[in-house]
C-alpha cells in the first residue's frame, strides 16, 4: 500500500511526563515516513525534555508559549490548528487529558487543541492508579465522544501488549495507528459496509466434546484487516479461534456453532454491501447433544447420527434476490478433487458474485499456514495466483471485490 504520511502535516503535542523521550522516536519515525512534524510542548513537558533536541529533530522552532521569546512575535495557536492535517498527543499526562475534556485553555498546547478541524490522537502516560483513577476514566470517555482517538496499549496493529495500562504505547505502535486511519480515509471502501465470517464452528456432542475442523481464521481474519484497512466499516462473524483483530472499525462477534453463525450472519446481512463467507461451517451437527459427559466405561460401540446445518451461503443467496439494493456475495470453496467443476457449481447453486477456490492438494495453502494459493471464479472465468502469505491474498481477493462493487 501507499505510504499515507507521506506529506502529512502533524502536530505533536508533548505534555510533562516521564514518557517524553519517546516523543524523539515518534519525530524520527514521522518524519522517515514523509510526515512534517511541527511540536507544541506544555511548560511542564519542557522539565522532562529539551525544545532544543526537539527542534533538531523536526527542523522547526519548538512553540510552547504564546509569544516567541526570540522576537516577541504571536504564535498562532488558530493558524496552527487549521494547518494540521493531524493532531497527536503523545506523552499525554492525566492533568492535560483533563484540560482537553474540560476546555481549560491555559497553555498553548490546548488552545491548539481546542481550534484543531484535524483528527486528534491522544496517547495517555502516567501510572496506574492515575489512569485507573474514575476522574481520569471519564476525561477520557468525554475525550472519545469528542471523537478523539485514544491509543491506549492493544489498540493498533503493532500495539504491544506488554505495555501495561497507564503506560504510552510504543512509537511504532502509535504510527502504524495514525497510517492504518489515513489509509482508511483514503481507501477505495470508504463508506462501505462488509460482513466476513472467519474460522471453524464447533458442533456439541456432549459438554466437553464436538465436531470441528482445522480452521485457525487467519484468511478471515485477513480479509477483515484489509477490508477496514481501505475504510470499510466491518462485521466480524468469528468461530472458535485464537485471534485478534486490528481496527476500530472491526465490529466482532464471537460464536461458537454453525447455528450461531448462520443467526447472526443473516441479521447482518441486510446492513452490508458485501459479504465474504471466508468461514469453515460444519455441514452436518450431531442429531442429539448429551446434557452430561458421555462416560466411555459406560459405553461400547458408539454410534452418532449426523443431520445437516443451516446453510449461510445459500439462505444469504436467497435474500439477495429480494433485497432493493445490490448485494455482493463472496463464498470460498476448499476442494480435495473435480476442484474448478464443484466450485463452478457452488457459485451457481448458491447465487454467488464469485468464488475463491483453494485446494487442499496444494503445499502451503488450506487450514493451519499462513500461505494460501488461490482462484478466483467468477462469471468472466478464473483466475489464478501464485503461493502468497494470507495478508497478499487478502489484497487480491479485496481487488477483485473493490471491482464488483463499483
Amino acid at each position: 500500500m501507499a505510504n499515507r504520511l507521506k506529506g502529512k502535516k502533524i502536530v505533536l503535542g508533548i505534555t510533562g511526563s516521564i514518557a517524553a523521550y519517546k516523543a524523539c522516536y515518534l519525530i524520527r519515525g514521522l518524519i522517515k515516513r514523509g510526515a512534517e512534524v511541527q511540536v507544541v510542548i506544555t511548560p511542564a513537558g519542557k522539565e522532562f525534555i529539551t525544545p532544543l533536541t526537539l527542534s533538531t529533530l523536526t527542523g522547526k522552532p519548538v512553540i510552547s508559549e504564546f509569544f516567541d521569546r526570540r522576537d516577541g512575535s504571536w504564535n498562532s495557536h488558530v493558524d496552527l490548528g487549521l494547518w494540521a492535517d493531524a493532531m497527536l498527543i503523545a506523552p499525554a499526562s492525566a492533568s492535560t487529558i483533563g484540560k482537553m475534556a474540560n476546555g481549560v485553555a491555559d497553555n498553548m498546547l490546548i488552545t491548539t487543541y481546542l481550534s484543531a478541524k484535524a483528527p486528534v490522537f491522544v496517547a495517555p502516560a502516567m501510572d496506574l492508579d492515575m489512569y485507573a483513577h474514575p476522574a481520569t476514566q471519564k476525561n477520557l470517555d468525554i475525550l472519545r465522544s469528542y471523537g478523539n482517538h485514544i491509543i491506549e496499549p492493544g489498540t493498533g496493529e503493532l500495539a504491544s501488549h506488554l505495555v501495561g495500562k497507564g503506560r504510552m504505547e510504543e512509537p511504532d505502535a502509535i504510527i502504524q495507528y495514525l497510517e492504518n486511519y489515513f489509509t482508511a480515509v483514503d481507501g477505495d471502501l470508504v463508506g462501505k459496509k462488509i460482513l466476513i465470517t472467519a474460522g471453524p464452528t464447533y458442533e456439541k456432542i456432549d459438554p466437553v466434546r464436538f465436531i470441528g475442523n482445522y480452521s485457525s481464521g487467519k484468511m478471515g481474519f485477513a480479509l477483515a484487516d484489509e477490508c477496514a484497512s481501505r475504510g470499510a466499516e466491518v462485521f466480524l462473524v468469528a468461530g472458535p479461534v485464537q485471534m485478534q483483530t486490528h481496527y476500530a472499525t472491526i465490529h466482532r462477534y464471537d460464536v461458537e456453532s454453525a447455528y450461531q453463525m448462520y443467526d447472526v450472519t443473516t441479521d447482518l446481512f441486510s446492513k452490508v454491501d458485501a459479504a465474504i463467507l471466508s468461514a469453515a461451517v460444519a455441514d452436518y451437527m450431531p442429531e442429539q447433544v448429551a446434557g452430561q459427559k458421555i462416560k466411555r466405561e459406560k459405553q461400547g460401540a458408539m454410534e452418532l447420527s449426523l443431520v445437516p446445518t443451516r446453510d449461510i451461503a445459500a439462505r444469504l443467496g436467497e435474500m439477495k434476490n429480494t433485497m432493493s439494493t445490490k448485494k455482493v456475495l463472496v463464498g470460498f470453496a476448499l476442494e480435495t478433487q473435480n476442484e474448478q467443476h464443484n466450485a463452478e457449481e457452488k457459485m451457481k447453486r448458491k447465487n454467488l458474485d464469485f468464488i475463491v477456490l483453494n485446494s487442499l492438494n496444494d503445499e502451503g495453502a488450506g487450514f493451519r499456514y499462513n500461505t494460501n494459493k488461490i482462484s478466483i471464479i467468477d462469471q468472466q472465468g478464473r483466475h489464478d495466483y501464485p503461493l502468497k502469505s494470507k495478508v497478499e491474498v487478502a489484497i487480491d481477493i479485496i481487488d477483485h471485490l473493490v471491482k464488483v462493487l463499483r
